[in-house]
């Protein structure tokens, strides 16, 4: 139900200006990176302790206000718009680096610092936190979406670089999960529970993070091949060769067409890889050189290094930017980005297949992904207001998401479910969907956590 005045009140009461309903606000924190409708919520709440969070969840339990959370808003499925209005709370003020222990390589951090700025903190103690979904994303929102990104191939995803959790669930209790010991046989696993949740079943407001060491050597390069499908078997020839990639990463001949608009890249119109190696500098020589000599078997060429820093920044400042760089290929469209994730021995035929659908699509499809553990994305370019075309990339999505499954992996290896991926819930999880939804009602009854995502509505 919508905001009431005496929920207002309440709030208000609690949080004073730091509650806002101006147009500007809501309007901002309605929008979304894709194609999803403009849904603002009621109003936009800026809390700064996990009192004012445990405060602002019991009122709202107690009038049926809708709630959800928001971090940085790069999410990609929907997750943070107010499907059904209520309170967005902004946890823009809550991003302070609590605790460094470097003897533990571990960090507490609230949930609105983002991934640059608390690497920027940690320079001077020799560690970093490795998770890299190439958006500056926030942490509370990317352990939200068990996001993963460009390192998941040898650093792990969210889910494995989170030891423990504060969370505010849905009556205003405040619990903690996991602790900053390595391992622990200790009861349930509530924080993988909430790590990858949508915000349906409480919001996060402190987590202890994995830390991992600054690599001594970092060396990385682009290499193009003459088609994709030798592309993407030099990835799963690496992958199965044991070589400790850092990052590897594919972008087909249409993504590499916007990096040479956009960043002047100057790379031949092809598919290629760009890759990453950190270790000892010894260690770094091997890998790359056995990484050479699979490339030269797969037919790649014009290999390229970037053994400078800078070097090295331009060329994943260049990937992560590549969605931007996508949708100039096609100025004013809208993009429809998905994403799924197979067994690696899967992943040329579902990449090859998934390009022929969209070459005879009519529309333009760039694709691109971080193959090293079989997640690939495309990028669907839609001509605003085009009820074909959308119906095009929306069928060409489909297509992607039960191609996935087919070949026995999952409709969504990074982005979440969100609004975007609820209809193939089922499909994929069968009876465990069922088990979902009884977690939810279990910890939000009352269903105004982030409703309309993740789970079915009330029955």
């Amino acid at each position: 139900m919508p905001l009431s005045p005496a929920a207002h009140a309440d709030l208000a009461a609690l949080l004073g200006d730091r509650l806002v309903t101006s147009a500007a606000d809501r309007d901002l924190h309605g929008r979304n990176e894709t194609h999803f409708p403009h849904l603002p919520p009621d109003a936009v709440a800026y809390p700064e302790t996990t009192a004012e969070v445990a405060g602002l969840m019991a009122v709202c339990a107690r009038h049926g206000v809708p709630v959800q959370g928001w971090g940085a808003g790069t999410s990609l499925e929907g997750h943070a718009i107010a499907a059904q209005g209520g309170v967005t709370v902004d946890f823009t003020r809550m991003a302070r680096l609590i605790e460094v222990r470097p003897e533990d390589m571990v960090a507490r951090v609230q949930p609105g610092i983002t991934r640059e700025a608390l690497n920027t903190e940690l320079r001077a103690t020799g560690l970093f936190f490795p998770v890299d979904p190439g958006a500056n994303a926030s942490l509370g929102g990317m352990a939200s979406t068990r996001a993963s990104g460009t390192t998941a191939v040898r650093y792990g995803t969210m889910r494995d670089n989170v030891l423990g959790l504060e969370v505010v669930l849905a009556d205003g209790r405040v619990i903690r999960t996991g602790t900053a010991a390595r391992k622990s046989s200790a009861g349930y696993d509530l924080t993988a529970l909430f790590v990858g949740a949508e915000g349906t079943l409480g919001l996060i407001t402190e987590l202890t993070l994995r830390l991992h060491g600054q690599p001594e050597a970092v060396s990385a390069a682009v290499c193009a091949f003459p088609a994709m499908a030798p592309a993407v078997e030099a990835v799963i020839a690496t992958i199965q060769s044991g070589i400790p990639m850092a990052r590897i990463e594919f972008v087909d001949a249409a993504t590499v067409a916007a990096f040479n608009a956009r960043d002047k890249a100057g790379m031949p119109e092809q598919p290629h890889l760009l890759v990453e190696f950190h270790g000892s500098p010894a260690a770094v020589a091997e890998q790359a050189e056995r990484f050479g000599d699979i490339v030269a078997e797969a037919g790649g060429a014009d290999f390229r290094w970037a053994a400078k820093p800078e070097e090295r920044a331009a060329l994943w400042r260049m990937r992560h930017n590549a969605y931007y760089a996508c949708l100039a290929l096609r100025p004013g469209a809208t993009a429809w980005v998905t994403d799924v994730c197979v067994p690696i021995s899967r992943l040329a035929e579902a990449v090859e297949e998934t390009r022929a659908e969209i070459a005879a699509s009519g529309i333009p499809g760039p694709i691109l992904g971080h193959v090293g553990d079989g997640n690939f994305h495309a990028i669907l370019l839609v001509a605003p207001g085009n009820a074909d075309e959308a119906a095009t990339a929306k069928r060409l999505a489909a297509g992607m998401a039960e191609r996935a499954l087919r070949l026995g992996g999952t409709v969504t290896g990074e982005h979440g479910i969100g609004m975007g991926k609820l209809d193939y819930m089922e499909r994929e999880h069968g009876a465990g969907w069922d088990v979902m939804e009884q977690i939810k009602r279990a910890l939000d009854p009352a269903g105004p956590m982030n409703p309309g995502k993740m789970v079915r509505g009330p029955r």
